[in-house]
């Protein structure tokens, strides 16, 4: 018997519409799971869901939700589970950023990003946990995406800095977030792991200055930006029984960029 990566029930991907999310939420399906995807107000998510349903032949359906907004995840958890059927996976993966010099850096903005990278996170995370433990469900699997910037400050240029401060600290704070809630929700069957992707081609890296893509590419020892579905390989096999021994940890699809 071949080694395949295949899932039951349904997963829950935030942002799963575009960019990695949708990586994610693709090979999901294709691994035979039902898809929730959680969107804040992106037009095409109803369309995107439609689509990778009769792709793959499993039910998706997109979510309407703020996620830094717990009480509106609460609800929006138990309807995906009252719709689709038994939540046996979360792939947390909405995130922002805010890019100008840290000297220009506002509260405002500091909400903007750690509203979601980090509260949001945290809201799904806690709502899904909670949900399988007063269901008894044992077999839940958690996958926050962070970043390798969770590691390093990105550059634009040698010694030139990307900046965007709020969005890397975010992300340093989830990747630690997911040590403390694999520490506490082990006893329940919960593993909670990070995935840390490097640069990618998304829609939101696709609007930058081709100068600075051509630079980062050139930085990576691989010498190119991943696609999508290379960083949601990691996260489906996090999510799958093949991962059943590993919590509180890091995968990092990076290209080789933080071996230096």
């Amino acid at each position: 018997m071949g080694f395949e990566l295949k899932l039951t029930g349904t997963v829950i991907c935030s942002g799963g519409n575009r960019g990695i999310g949708l990586g994610i939420s693709r090979a999901c399906a294709e691994a035979g799971a039902n898809i929730a995807m959680l969107y804040h107000k992106h037009p095409e998510a109803d369309k995107v869901a439609d689509s990778l349903a009769k792709e793959f032949g499993v039910k998706v359906k997109a979510y309407k939700c703020d996620v830094s907004d717990a009480a509106t995840v609460k609800s929006t958890v138990k309807q995906v589970e009252s719709e689709l059927g038994q939540v046996t996976g979360l792939a947390a993966n909405a995130g922002v950023s805010v890019v100008k010099p840290a000297l220009e850096m506002t509260p405002k903005d500091f909400s903007f990003v750690f509203d979601v990278n980090v509260l949001g996170v945290f809201n799904v995370a806690q709502a899904v946990a909670q949900h399988w433990i007063d269901s008894g469900f044992k077999k839940g699997s958690i996958v926050v995406t962070s970043s390798m910037s969770a590691e390093v400050y990105n550059q634009k240029g040698l010694n030139d800095p990307l900046t965007q401060v709020f969005y890397n600290s975010s992300k340093g704070a989830v990747t630690n977030m997911v040590k403390g809630l694999a520490a506490e929700w082990a006893q329940y069957g919960i593993r909670v792991n990070a995935l840390e992707p490097g640069f990618c081609n998304t829609e939101q890296t696709s609007g930058m200055d081709q100068k600075i893509r051509d630079y980062q590419a050139a930085s990576v020892p691989m010498g190119r930006f991943s696609e999508p579905h290379e960083q949601a390989a990691p996260a489906l096999f996090l999510l799958s029984e093949h991962a059943s021994y590993m919590t509180g940890h890091q995968i990092r699809p990076d290209g080789g960029f933080t071996v230096w």
